[in-house]
């Protein structure tokens, strides 16, 4: 294990029978949060070189191999049992710290099958080969950040371990990205080759302001559908489009009429997002190809939207191909992650902490859009709560909202990049607090 920094052992002294003492209501963040800042100055330079390696070195879902090699060194450096290799690439380090519950702190560990264009010093030029295409990868969603935040926070638990008594269970989830990791590893034996948890914490970042906190009590993201639909047609030449029976035609017409599922179909009230995000189809400008493939996603929040959207999806495919006369399509809908939903007593503890901390930084948000297999877990039977935390400047946020400035690039776009100091910084602050407030309210519950 590293050494502990001087400021760290000073204000950890201070505040350990304070945190700790029956007559509190909550742990002692007053106290507390000085020691996690000490902690986290003294090793930020080791967090950021890490952070800037795995960002510039990133590898796509379940091919994290050197991800997660990376990760383990560190967990076993601090002292950790490392299990690797658990859902293919997936990783589990344990700290036992005596007798009390088991806490569970999940990172991502994959990146995305797209080009970075950040141009920043350390920008990922990593290629790989992804659905039989070669392609950049990046780590344009941020788990770089919550990699380095991941670490960090283990670092700064390690140094109060006389605040708390139990057992960490770190994990490092393979394949985030195409919602497969959490089966992967819970099929593997999670939480039965290792006890399962009694609480759980997962953080995401977003494009907001850094050293903010948001968090949501109940449903935190949506459910995701995968969709694959393959329309098929009579190719020929493109001078003589009456020969043939044109896909890329279908194609086109699928994907603005599936939207009238959206707004004619759907509550307008209830959430529901349908998106297409890749086509393929064609070799040449004048050849009408026999078959277009379509890729895209299902969000929703709500079970019966999520029947209403599937039943038009389908009836929309097969009404294009029958305007054509073409045969039948191929419709394949995979269910995917469902939403995270957010115990509402995990919650309301680590609030009371985190409000302490972050003062009218930490606030409360409308559910996610997008999706997260973190359910998995949760569904599972592990209390939990995922939370999310900003990365750009606040003044540079507060521009893009009043129209004064460009808007922020968002996760996913080629351009995200995180401020990263200050965002894993925030990271590192707001889960030591969530999983010392955990600790603290099960020793009270006892």
């Amino acid at each position: 294990m590293n050494r502990i920094a001087k400021p760290l052992l000073a204000s950890a002294a201070l505040c350990a029978a304070a945190a700790l003492s029956p007559a509190n209501a909550e742990i002692d963040v007053i106290h507390l949060k000085p020691a996690i800042e000490a902690s986290v100055e003294a090793d930020y330079p080791k967090l950021d070189a890490l952070y800037k390696d795995l960002h510039a070195h990133p590898e796509v879902a379940f091919e994290e191999v050197k991800t997660s090699a990376k990760l383990a060194a560190e967990m076993r450096a601090l002292g950790f049992e490392v299990t690797e290799k658990v859902g293919k690439t997936g990783l589990v380090a344990i700290y036992k710290n005596g007798d009390g519950p088991t806490i569970m702190v999940r990172t991502e560990l994959d990146a995305l099958p797209m080009e970075e264009k950040t141009g920043l010093a350390y920008a990922s030029h990593d290629k790989t080969v992804w659905n039989g295409q070669d392609t950049f990868v990046a780590h344009s969603c941020g788990h770089d950040i919550h990699m380095a935040s991941w670490v960090g926070t283990a670092k700064t638990l390690l140094g109060l371990k006389d605040q708390w008594h139990g057992t960490l269970m770190f994990i490092a989830q393979p394949a985030e990205e195409t919602l497969s990791g959490a089966k992967a590893m819970l099929a593997d034996g999670l939480f039965t080759r290792f006890k399962k948890p009694d609480f759980g914490f997962a953080l995401h970042d977003g494009a907001f302001a850094y050293g903010s906190v948001s968090y949501r009590v109940g449903i935190g993201s949506s459910n995701s559908d995968s969709l694959e639909i393959t329309f098929h047609g009579h190719g020929g030449h493109g001078a003589a489009p009456q020969r043939t029976i044109d896909p890329v035609m279908m194609a086109a017409r699928f994907i603005v009429d599936v939207q009238s599922v959206i707004s004619r179909e759907k509550d307008p009230t209830e959430f529901g997002v349908v998106s297409i995000g890749a086509i393929h189809g064609g070799t040449a400008e004048n050849i009408i190809p026999d078959e277009v493939l379509l890729r895209g996603t299902i969000r929703t929040f709500k079970p019966e939207v999520r029947a209403k959207m599937l039943a038009g999806i389908e009836r929309t495919a097969r009404a294009v191909a029958a305007m054509s006369d073409a045969p039948a399509p191929d419709i394949r809908i995979t269910e995917g992650a469902k939403a995270v939903i957010n115990d509402p007593g995990v919650v309301e503890t680590a609030a009371k902490a985190l409000k302490v901390a972050f003062a009218d930084k930490f606030r409360p948000s409308p559910p996610l859009t997008p999706s997260e297999d973190f359910s998995e877990f949760v569904n599972a039977g592990v209390p939990s709560m995922f939370f999310n935390i900003g990365v750009y400047e606040p003044e540079r946020v507060a521009a893009a909202m009043n129209g004064t400035g460009p808007q922020l690039a968002s996760n996913h776009s080629p351009q995200f990049a995180p401020v990263p100091k200050p965002t894993i910084e925030t990271g590192i602050e707001a889960m030591t607090l969530a999983v010392l407030s955990a600790f603290d309210q099960h020793a009270r519950g006892k």
